[in-house]
């Protein structure tokens, strides 16, 4: 539902608008803002619209994410990497990876929807504007009334190029 939301321009500037005044708060100097495609293209850019700052997001490349495009970021570079959606964090640990190959300073995660859990990569703080557990049950294990929904998964991670 969230990136149905983020598809209309307007409702994703507000959407976005209290996560850029938390960030503002929590961060002095933000010089380049980077997210992994696809889920954190359209959040990244407009945070870093808002924040008047330089918004590039990573793609997979042989089911790594890596800069392409002409996309840099520059050596010292302040680097506030921004999500959709953390789960488990491995996408936006991913990025963090990248921020340090160009030996610039990772100086945090921002997010729309953190629902990660005590099983999180990420060590760091996430800035986020709704915080929400989700219930992860076995296959086998499964509460009767979800046993009727087919299960899906909206992540990008498994797609191809």
């Amino acid at each position: 539902q969230c990136a149905k939301l983020l598809s209309h321009p307007k409702k994703a500037e507000v959407i976005c608008f209290s996560l850029t005044e938390k960030i503002k708060k929590n961060f002095n100097k933000i010089d380049c803002v980077l997210s992994p495609a696809v889920g954190g293209i359209v959040v990244g850019y407009e945070i870093g619209r808002q924040l008047s700052t330089q918004a590039i997001f990573a793609e997979r490349v042989d089911g790594k994410l890596a800069l392409r495009r002409g996309f840099i970021i520059p050596k010292n570079a302040n680097v506030l990497i921004v999500e959709d959606v953390i789960t488990t964090g491995k996408s936006a640990l991913e990025c963090s990876e990248i921020v340090k190959i160009n030996r610039a300073k990772l100086i945090g995660y921002a997010c729309i929807i953190d629902r990660s859990d005590n099983k999180i990569l990420i060590k760091n703080k996430i800035n986020s504007k709704i915080k929400f557990k989700i219930s992860i049950f076995e296959e086998n294990k499964l509460p009767e009334e979800l046993k009727k929904i087919p299960a899906i998964k909206p992540g990008s991670r498994n797609l191809s190029e």
